[in-house]
Protein backbone atom coordinates (compact mmCIF):
# COMPACT_ATOMS: atom_id res chain seq x y z
CA UNK A 1 0.00 0.00 0.00
CA UNK A 2 1.71 3.20 -1.13
CA UNK A 3 1.19 6.77 1.00
CA UNK A 4 -1.31 7.95 -1.50
CA UNK A 5 -3.70 5.46 -1.40
CA UNK A 6 -3.62 5.32 2.81
CA UNK A 7 -4.68 9.06 2.68
CA UNK A 8 -0.70 9.60 4.30
CA UNK A 9 1.91 11.60 3.12
CA UNK A 10 5.77 11.04 3.41
CA UNK A 11 5.78 7.65 5.12
CA UNK A 12 3.27 8.38 7.09
CA UNK A 13 4.52 11.21 8.82
CA UNK A 14 1.83 13.46 8.27
CA UNK A 15 -2.22 12.96 7.14
CA UNK A 16 -3.31 13.69 3.63
CA UNK A 17 -5.14 16.78 2.55
CA UNK A 18 -8.40 15.21 2.14
CA UNK A 19 -8.07 13.42 5.41
CA UNK A 20 -7.38 17.07 7.59
CA UNK A 21 -10.22 19.08 6.00
CA UNK A 22 -12.77 16.35 6.33
CA UNK A 23 -11.73 16.13 10.04
CA UNK A 24 -10.94 19.39 10.63
CA UNK A 25 -13.17 21.98 8.56
CA UNK A 26 -15.42 22.60 11.55
CA UNK A 27 -12.72 23.44 13.90
CA UNK A 28 -10.82 25.81 11.54
CA UNK A 29 -14.54 27.58 10.87
CA UNK A 30 -14.95 27.67 14.74
CA UNK A 31 -11.57 28.87 15.21
CA UNK A 32 -12.27 32.09 12.63
CA UNK A 33 -15.68 32.77 13.78
CA UNK A 34 -14.64 33.25 17.50
CA UNK A 35 -11.67 35.13 16.88
CA UNK A 36 -13.97 37.84 15.58
CA UNK A 37 -14.53 37.21 12.12
CA UNK A 38 -17.88 38.55 10.86
CA UNK A 39 -20.20 36.03 9.51
CA UNK A 40 -20.12 37.10 6.09
CA UNK A 41 -16.40 36.54 6.04
CA UNK A 42 -15.67 33.28 7.64
CA UNK A 43 -15.78 30.62 4.92
CA UNK A 44 -13.87 32.77 2.57
CA UNK A 45 -11.44 33.10 5.22
CA UNK A 46 -11.71 29.14 6.14
CA UNK A 47 -10.87 28.89 2.21
CA UNK A 48 -7.87 30.25 2.88
CA UNK A 49 -6.55 28.94 6.03
CA UNK A 50 -7.08 25.33 3.58
CA UNK A 51 -5.18 26.98 0.59
CA UNK A 52 -2.49 27.66 3.23
CA UNK A 53 -2.60 24.35 4.52
CA UNK A 54 -2.59 22.31 1.27
CA UNK A 55 0.81 24.62 0.19
CA UNK A 56 2.08 23.77 3.46
CA UNK A 57 0.91 20.24 4.85
CA UNK A 58 4.24 18.44 3.70
CA UNK A 59 6.18 21.05 6.19
CA UNK A 60 3.95 19.76 9.24
CA UNK A 61 6.33 17.99 11.84
CA UNK A 62 4.08 17.41 14.29
CA UNK A 63 6.03 18.70 17.46
CA UNK A 64 2.72 20.21 18.25
CA UNK A 65 -1.11 18.61 17.60
CA UNK A 66 -2.36 19.49 14.21
CA UNK A 67 -4.86 21.57 15.53
CA UNK A 68 -2.52 23.83 16.91
CA UNK A 69 -0.71 24.32 14.16
CA UNK A 70 -4.32 24.58 12.28
CA UNK A 71 -5.08 27.60 14.67
CA UNK A 72 -1.76 29.06 13.86
CA UNK A 73 -2.88 29.54 10.34
CA UNK A 74 -5.87 30.68 11.40
CA UNK A 75 -4.50 33.01 13.50
CA UNK A 76 -2.60 34.39 10.86
CA UNK A 77 -4.88 34.27 8.07
CA UNK A 78 -7.15 36.38 10.21
CA UNK A 79 -4.63 38.64 11.22
CA UNK A 80 -3.53 39.47 7.36
CA UNK A 81 -7.33 39.74 6.63
CA UNK A 82 -7.98 42.69 9.12
CA UNK A 83 -4.69 44.10 8.31
CA UNK A 84 -5.82 44.43 4.50
CA UNK A 85 -9.26 45.68 5.38
CA UNK A 86 -11.64 43.22 3.95
CA UNK A 87 -13.29 42.72 7.03
CA UNK A 88 -17.04 43.71 7.08
CA UNK A 89 -18.84 46.64 9.13
CA UNK A 90 -22.40 45.01 9.34
CA UNK A 91 -22.77 42.42 11.43
CA UNK A 92 -25.60 39.60 10.58
CA UNK A 93 -26.97 36.83 13.56
CA UNK A 94 -25.70 33.50 13.12
CA UNK A 95 -28.49 31.13 11.61
CA UNK A 96 -28.38 27.81 13.56
CA UNK A 97 -29.17 25.27 11.19
CA UNK A 98 -29.98 21.62 12.04
CA UNK A 99 -31.61 22.39 15.81
CA UNK A 100 -34.95 21.92 16.61
CA UNK A 101 -36.76 24.92 17.26
CA UNK A 102 -36.83 26.23 20.62
CA UNK A 103 -39.28 27.99 22.85
CA UNK A 104 -38.82 32.09 22.59
CA UNK A 105 -37.63 32.59 25.94
CA UNK A 106 -35.16 30.48 25.81
CA UNK A 107 -34.14 31.46 22.27
CA UNK A 108 -34.36 35.10 22.97
CA UNK A 109 -32.23 34.09 26.62
CA UNK A 110 -29.62 32.88 23.87
CA UNK A 111 -29.65 35.72 21.41
CA UNK A 112 -28.79 37.82 24.35
CA UNK A 113 -25.98 36.34 26.31
CA UNK A 114 -24.33 35.90 22.98
CA UNK A 115 -25.01 39.57 22.12
CA UNK A 116 -23.28 40.34 25.54
CA UNK A 117 -20.64 38.59 25.26
CA UNK A 118 -19.51 39.68 21.64
CA UNK A 119 -20.21 42.94 23.44
CA UNK A 120 -17.58 42.12 26.04
CA UNK A 121 -15.30 40.63 23.70
CA UNK A 122 -15.23 43.59 21.33
CA UNK A 123 -14.56 45.61 24.49
CA UNK A 124 -10.76 43.79 24.33
CA UNK A 125 -8.38 44.63 21.47
CA UNK A 126 -7.36 42.07 19.12
CA UNK A 127 -4.47 40.71 20.83
CA UNK A 128 -6.23 40.31 23.72
CA UNK A 129 -9.42 38.80 22.06
CA UNK A 130 -7.35 35.97 20.27
CA UNK A 131 -5.46 35.40 23.39
CA UNK A 132 -8.68 34.71 24.95
CA UNK A 133 -10.13 32.93 22.07
CA UNK A 134 -6.90 30.50 22.00
CA UNK A 135 -6.89 29.70 25.63
CA UNK A 136 -10.63 29.30 26.91
CA UNK A 137 -12.32 28.29 23.50
CA UNK A 138 -9.42 26.69 21.66
CA UNK A 139 -7.56 25.34 25.07
CA UNK A 140 -4.39 25.98 23.55
CA UNK A 141 -1.67 26.10 26.79
CA UNK A 142 0.12 29.10 27.37
CA UNK A 143 3.24 27.90 25.67
CA UNK A 144 1.42 27.45 22.30
CA UNK A 145 0.24 30.41 22.52
CA UNK A 146 3.19 32.23 23.22
CA UNK A 147 4.83 29.93 20.35
CA UNK A 148 1.91 31.66 18.08
CA UNK A 149 1.92 35.18 18.68
CA UNK A 150 4.89 35.60 19.49
CA UNK A 151 4.18 36.62 22.81
CA UNK A 152 6.87 35.84 26.09
CA UNK A 153 5.65 33.19 28.07
CA UNK A 154 5.39 35.65 31.14
CA UNK A 155 2.88 37.62 28.92
CA UNK A 156 0.78 34.72 28.26
CA UNK A 157 0.65 34.14 31.74
CA UNK A 158 -0.41 37.74 32.75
Amino acid sequence: MDASSSGLDRGALSPGFETVYREHHAFVWRSIRRLGVPDADVDDLVQEVFVVVHRRLGEFEARSAITTWLFGIAYRVMQEHRRRGDARVRREQQVEVGRPPTEPDRRLSRVEAVGVLDELLERLDEDQRSVFVMAEVVKLSAPEIAELTGAKLNTVYS
